[in-house]
């Protein structure tokens, strides 16, 4: 396709982009890599003195006068649409309007929809953050020419929430943005944590639909089997609500770390556990596979069922993913409501070596095709068919 495509990059202004912060860089990573169109990024405007971040990819930035807030409230009422552009692409669900254009010859709107976790568990999100996101879909379906999703279970629950099948393509993100590790500060960092030998690790926003809570009461149940006093180590910032970590033995909150202590935290582990209830993709979990790690994982995380050799234009997921490790499984999956699951399997991955080394494999066999290269040309192939 020929033409400017700008890309709504609003995530990256804030003060933790998250998931869908990780996402943003991956596909703004692997679209620099690529010779495609023009590409442009819009976002509110930059704070402070210093250069704007988000010119680290060399594309141009078209910065609004109006700061974050007034910028999504803008977009949200219609207001402030994107102008002077052949395709616009919203990482979110904080798109900016362009259908009113539509029929004089505007640019087609894709949005990124994450899931839809907030009515798969309602509780185990904000009152008001459940109204925004509602909100924000139903501006999405009347608004946007076609979406992608990071897996075929949030594509069905788009489609069930009144999207156009045909209009909603499923793209995995990549996994090849870990850092070099950096084992010397994260030795550091264990040793101010008092985490002397070994330990078991998980990596997730500290909020309630993480299922923290449940993983920690698993971890204290699985404890007593493990091959040694092995702690669990929390890796993630603060997010809203009750974590559920809490002052429990053996539990050790590290809080956010850069990517490089990240990386090397991942290859330290004995295990990675990622359990939520209710996940889009899951990353962590690809993430810890590429650093050779076991994993656990969920039977709500996707990206832990993708089949080895899956490509980042089609998620190819099983219909329905059971409790178990099933022969060439990358992950072993758990019911996240289910404690003693969870623990059973928290010892298995850590204990059991012949396991361990089949999920091992499996997870590298997994994570190789998923790059942010791959990832960005599917976009851009999606994108190509709208033009």
């Amino acid at each position: 396709m020929t033409g400017r495509v700008v890309v709504a990059v609003e995530q990256l202004r804030r003060q933790v982009p998250g998931g869908i912060g990780r996402y943003a860089r991956g596909l703004l990573d692997g679209l620099s890599g690529l010779g495609g169109p023009e590409v442009e990024l819009i976002a509110s405007r930059h704070l402070g003195t210093a250069a704007d971040p988000l010119s680290a990819w060399g594309f141009p930035v078209r910065a609004s006068v109006l700061p974050a807030p007034f910028l999504t409230a803008a977009w949200d009422l219609g207001l402030a649409p994107v102008r002077g552009a052949r395709l616009v692409h919203s990482v979110s669900l904080a798109a900016p309007p362009v259908r009113r254009r539509r029929a004089r010859g505007g640019p087609p709107l894709v949005v990124t929809v994450h899931d839809l976790a907030w009515r798969a568990h309602p509780d185990a999100t904000t009152r008001r953050g459940r109204r925004w996101h509602e909100a924000a879909l139903r501006r999405a379906l009347e608004r946007a020419d076609a979406f992608v999703v990071p897996s075929n279970p949030v594509a069905d629950a788009l489609v069930g929430a009144g999207a156009d099948p045909a209009r909603v393509r499923a793209i995995p993100h990549g996994v090849d943005h870990l850092h070099e590790p950096d084992a010397a500060a994260a030795a550091s960092l264990l040793r101010r944590l008092g985490v002397v030998d070994g330990y078991l690790l998980t990596v997730a926003t500290l909020e309630p639909r993480k299922n923290l809570s449940r993983l920690v009461a698993a971890f204290a149940r699985a404890r007593p089997s493990l091959d040694g006093p092995w702690p669990l180590v929390v890796v993630g910032p603060r997010g809203w609500g009750e974590a559920g970590v809490g002052d429990t033995g053996g539990v050790v909150a590290a809080g956010a770390v850069d990517e490089g202590v990240l990386a090397a935290l991942y290859r330290g582990a004995r295990a990675f556990a990622y359990v939520p209830l209710v996940e889009g993709f899951g990353l962590p979990a690809l993430e810890a596979m590429a650093c050779g790690v076991p994993v656990v994982a969920s039977v709500t995380v996707p990206s832990a069922a993708l089949q080895p050799g899956a490509t980042a234009g089609a998620a190819a997921l099983p219909g329905a993913l059971q409790p178990g490790a099933p022969a060439g499984a990358a992950a072993l999956r758990v019911d996240p409501t289910t404690v003693e699951d969870i623990a059973a399997a928290l010892v298995r991955a850590s204990c059991d070596d012949r396991l361990r080394s089949s999920l091992v494999a499996q997870g590298r066999a997994l994570v190789a095709p998923l790059t942010w290269r791959a990832s960005a040309a599917a976009h851009l192939a999606w994108w190509g068919t709208l033009s």
